[in-house]
């Protein structure tokens, strides 16, 4: 009985940890706008990120701890150093910028292959999906073999960063996951 009631407390009353969240993907992709939208509701004017942002997201009554790690080139050796922890890797794609859908892959999978990660879920946001002409979250999804993915739950969620569209979608997917996991814990 009073484990019962010492887990009840738990999921109740007890301050659960903030979950940490990594956005990465290639430059330009939107991913600072996003973290913003997320943080503020409001799109904020940007500049290419050197190094990394971090802001608490507040969502479906979760703390989330959220990283948006710059996407240059010659930044993205360092994103492994920002995975420890993270409970969902969030990979943003311009679905605009077919011609660099191979490298964004490609990075995909580099993440992937990080053992810090074993345990996080990622998302992908198919973003820019306000311009005439950009790829479909389906055509994202090929482009970038997600079925292929089978270590990681994954999601795709076609989104509009300037708008917000499809952002809320992509969190509620997140959240879910991160519940389920800390209920496994507290079992």
């Amino acid at each position: 009985m009073g484990l019962l009631v010492s887990k009840l407390w738990q999921t109740l009353f007890h301050s659960r940890e903030d979950v940490k969240i990594v956005i990465v993907g290639l430059n330009n992709a939107g991913k600072t706008t996003i973290l913003y939208k997320l943080h503020l509701g409001q799109v904020v004017m940007t500049q290419p990120t050197i190094g990394s942002n971090v802001e608490e997201v507040v969502h479906n009554k979760i703390r989330f701890q959220v990283w948006d790690l710059g996407g240059q080139e010659n930044l993205r050796a360092t994103w492994t150093t920002y995975f420890t922890s993270a409970a969902a890797i969030v990979f943003v794609v311009d679905s605009n910028d077919q011609e660099n859908m191979v490298v964004a892959k490609m990075e995909l999978f580099n993440v992937l292959l990080n053992d810090t990660l074993k345990k996080s879920c990622l998302l992908v946001f198919a973003n820019k999906q306000d311009i005439q002409g950009a790829r479909t979250a389906g055509q994202i999804c090929e482009d970038l073999n997600l079925h292929s993915v089978r270590d990681h739950d994954w999601h795709i969620q076609a989104c509009c960063a300037l708008s917000g569209e499809g952002l809320k979608e992509g969190m509620d997917w997140i959240a879910a996951r991160v519940l389920a996991m800390q209920s496994k814990h507290y079992r």
